[in-house]
């Protein structure tokens, strides 16, 4: 098989797969089934009142699922392009961390959802990059061990530092919302609130375009210099851009981890390690996975839905146990 038919092969199945899960995200719930959404997606007559909750209500949902799925997948392929290492995604390296910190301190402080929030939210993931970069970079360039320690020691500080910041709440209807977003919230999306998600396009975009550079850099950084490849210029270009993707969909879901170690892993499994092949699969395929967690919290508890950061952390950290495991053998 060709690049060309394997490149389209593979995003005619995971957008089929999208497009699946999205229509079972959508009839989810007490009214309305899969008939009766697909009638009325496709511009049929249904209930007015089933209508209505899908388009102000399931719609912004899933848009917002497939969206931070989307970006924290790539995220992680991206982290893990860069820095060599399998293990490396946003949430374990602490820039979810980082991010959500920025967005709770905006909150706190009265900013506004955008940008005043989503800016804090940024500002705390580059901070956090920044710092774990600098306590794993030693006389010999980037130590592995030292990026997940630091990425490990950054997020039981922020742990500390976002109930410190709970504390100074006073309103318990606040409290409990911040708690419930920090395991992962995609309840809260509205259609007002969509712009905010418009600078994720052009992040995907900008990704994408350095699918060669970053096919180099698995050679090393001295064999991606000598083909040409300006590394300081592509790493900081990738790492600004992926900190800003995955701080506004923080802000928008809290906490969702492991999402960019489980869906870029197994795509690696399957399709090799062409980051052309690899960016929109873990797009695609990013956005499938977060949709069909979500609809497991939302059903698989007969008391009410839970927060998707459960269903992906009981997936994703069995996982990341197993390639930590395998990577000492």
């Amino acid at each position: 098989m060709t690049f060309s038919q394997k490149l389209a092969s593979t995003i005619v199945l995971l957008s089929g797969i999208l497009v699946v899960s999205s229509l079972l995200g959508l009839s989810a719930g007490s009214s309305g089934g899969i008939y009766e959404v697909v009638q009325l997606v496709f511009g049929g007559e249904g209930d007015p009142t089933l209508e209505v909750i899908i388009r102000q209500i399931r719609l912004p949902r899933v848009i917002l699922a497939a969206t931070v799925g989307a970006s924290l997948s790539l995220g992680g392929l991206v982290f893990q392009a860069l820095l060599r290492n399998p293990l490396a995604e946003p949430y374990i390296l602490g820039v979810s961390g980082g991010s959500a910190v920025g967005a709770i301190g905006g909150m706190l402080l009265g900013f506004s959802l955008f940008p005043g929030v989503a800016l804090s939210s940024f500002a705390g993931s580059m901070l956090t990059l920044l710092l774990v970069l600098g306590l794993a970079t030693g006389p010999m360039g980037l130590r592995k061990d030292s990026l997940l320690l630091g990425g490990v020691m950054v997020n039981a500080f922020y742990s500390a530092v976002i109930i410190f910041l709970i504390s100074l709440s006073q309103q318990t209807s606040q409290i409990h919302h911040i708690l419930f977003w920090l395991m992962g919230d995609l309840s809260m999306m509205s259609s007002e609130q969509w712009p905010i998600l418009l600078p994720i396009v052009p992040c995907f975009l900008i990704i994408a375009s350095q699918a060669r550079p970053m096919n180099l850099l698995l050679l090393g950084e001295e064999s991606a210099a000598t083909m040409g490849v300006d590394i300081r210029k592509v790493r900081l270009l990738l790492l600004a851009t992926t900190s800003l993707m995955v701080s506004l969909v923080v802000s928008q879901s809290g906490l969702v981890g492991f999402v960019g170690l489980t869906v870029p892993h197994i795509f690696r499994m399957i399709l090799g390690s062409d980051h052309r092949i690899l960016i929109p699969a873990s797009i695609l395929g990013g956005a499938s996975y977060l949709i069909c967690c979500d609809l497991l919290a939302r059903t698989i508890s007969s008391s009410g839905e839970m927060p998707v950061g459960i269903i992906t952390a009981l997936v994703g950290a069995p996982l990341f146990i197993f390639l930590l495991w395998r990577s000492q053998r």
